[in-house]
């Protein structure tokens, strides 16, 4: 990773050398405590949080502030120029409620901190790539949520990602909608978004020369054969997408917040409380979502 980047961890000394010691890692070398000495790889140390405020692989209100300060002086330090862009590992959405903290997750956060009023989760692998119209909310809520306004903003940041990115055939994205109900509500007999929401808001997005196809029925959007001739797909809900790119592609894939000031990239995993300490996760994630980020500024 060095050889790609300058990476600067935003972090604790003592937490970042117990965790190396568990997980029979070498420590950091580098320290810093100002962005402008970073001449290297090296650990912005925050004093967030000391190794007596939490036990390794449990859910701890401090460890959500903690986590919460990281993010926050990372998404900072982006918008002032003093980081190009900003790759993230899990939070954990307990530690984060514990601590006090309002947002569900990382999406959240930086749309918040940044004060961006578009801006949604794209999941970006080889085999697939979903943005989402909802994510971190009760499946009983989604209904309401969604709208045409809604669907047409997450469609044009994705059209605008897969752009800068790279399509399929080099020129304008391919885009899928899925529908939200069973077989894409069968002409209403399943429910009736497809017919009031969905495909009034595809029709808006073809008027605007978008390439979209849908409502897709859910069960066979992923299909092989689909996801070679689609650039993104539009998902109505968190696991309406996350599901079939884990199954395809976990280690590989990468979640993006699209819309915002900064580029930021992130691992498309949680936080595996079971392993902590153990030196058993699987940091590839992590790796690809580096990578990403630096496509993203190079574009």
């Amino acid at each position: 990773m060095a050889k790609r980047c300058v990476p600067v961890i935003f972090g604790d000394r003592t937490v970042l050398e117990q965790s190396a010691e568990q997980c029979g890692l070498a420590k950091p070398t580098k320290y810093i405590e100002g962005l402008a000495e970073a001449e290297g790889p090296c650990v912005l140390d925050l004093g967030a949080i000391t190794t007596n405020d939490f036990a390794t692989g449990t859910v701890n209100a401090a460890t959500g502030r903690a986590g919460y300060t990281y993010v926050e002086d990372a998404i900072n330090a982006a918008l002032s120029g003093q980081v190009a862009a900003v790759t993230t590992a899990p939070l954990n959405k307990e530690a984060l409620r514990a601590a006090g903290i309002a947002h569900p997750g990382h999406t959240e956060i930086f749309a918040a901190l940044t004060h961006t009023r578009r801006a949604c989760m794209l999941q970006y692998s080889s085999e697939v790539r979903c943005v989402f119209v909802t994510t971190h909310v009760p499946y009983a809520e989604v209904p309401r949520l969604l709208t045409k306004e809604r669907i047409l903003d997450t469609l044009e940041l994705g059209a605008q990602a897969m752009r800068r990115i790279g399509c399929i055939d080099g020129n304008e994205p391919k885009i899928g909608v899925l529908g939200l109900n069973p077989h894409a509500g069968e002409h209403g007999l399943f429910g009736n978004e497809e017919e009031t929401i969905i495909s009034p808001a595809i029709e808006l997005a073809r008027e605007r020369g978008f390439d979209v196809e849908g409502p897709i029925p859910p069960d066979t959007a992923f299909l092989p054969a689909k996801r070679r001739a689609t650039d993104v797909f539009v998902c109505l809900y968190h696991d309406q997408g996350h599901i079939p790119l884990k199954a395809l592609c976990f280690d590989e894939a990468v979640n993006t917040t699209l819309g915002l000031p900064i580029i930021r990239t992130s691992v498309d995993h949680g936080t595996a409380l079971d392993i902590a300490g153990k030196g058993e996760a699987n940091p590839n994630s992590l790796f690809e979502a580096v990578k990403l980020a630096q496509r993203l500024l190079s574009d």
